[in-house]
């Protein structure tokens, strides 16, 4: 039986998630006048984070954070093989995917975030450098450039492999799911709310949080990093 495990918001998130860390790492190594879309890919990375944060709440069954996060003891017992929950609460993420959602979601914020007040003393500056001091903002600028990035390369290279793994070997399609927003599964299974009041709500809190990226990136007198 198909069930509807991810909500239209979310997996409208995940795309462009997906698309706007995809044009920040080629637009941040490109450099030149391709920097202006890094910052406009960055602003919108704050309202999509915005959004998952506060989606991680209120949104669908599948969705909050309190379904899917495990400690590491149950991530663990995963890798070994051992899920001791019945089949109809395995679906979503499960405890070793649920930690790569938290990584992926933490270093994209920690890269943001340091990208706001970073400097390179040539052409781009964060809107928020000018809050800070040189040494902080060299600080941020070490993180954001020797740091962050090669995080974000790992941490997305896991993403892909992972998908790829469950592809070839254990002949599980991730993507689709993601697509449709519904799998096959056996009965017992709460579906996620996708209702279009639910999708309004979305919208909402997206529109909030792109206010809050215009409104940082009105702080600095030179354009976002």
């Amino acid at each position: 039986m198909k069930v509807r495990v991810w909500d239209l918001p979310l997996r409208l998130f995940h795309w462009a998630l997906a698309a706007c860390v995809t044009v920040s790492i080629v637009t941040g190594l490109s450099g030149g006048n391709a920097m202006q879309y890094h910052f406009w890919s960055g602003y919108t990375l704050i309202a999509l984070l915005v959004f998952r944060l506060v989606w991680g709440v209120i949104g669908s069954q599948h969705a909050r954070f309190r379904n899917f996060v495990r400690g590491p003891r149950a991530v663990l017992r995963y890798v070994r093989g051992d899920d001791p929950r019945p089949e109809h609460l395995r679906v979503g993420h499960n405890p070793l995917g649920s930690l790569s959602v938290i990584a992926l979601l933490a270093v994209v914020t920690l890269q943001v975030v340091s990208g706001l007040f970073a400097n390179d003393e040539i052409f781009n500056q964060g809107p928020l450098a000018i809050y800070v001091s040189n040494r902080t903002s060299a600080i941020f600028t070490f993180y954001h450039t020797t740091i962050g990035q090669p995080l974000i390369y790992a941490l997305v290279g896991l993403h892909i492999a992972a998908i790829a793994y469950y592809a070839l070997v254990k002949r599980q399609n991730l993507v689709r799911p993601m697509l449709t927003g519904d799998i096959d599964t056996v009965a017992g299974v709460t579906p996620a709310r996708d209702t279009w009041g639910l999708r309004g709500l979305a919208l909402l809190i997206v529109a909030a949080g792109g206010a809050l990226a215009w409104w940082i990136s009105t702080l600095g007198s030179v354009g976002g990093y």
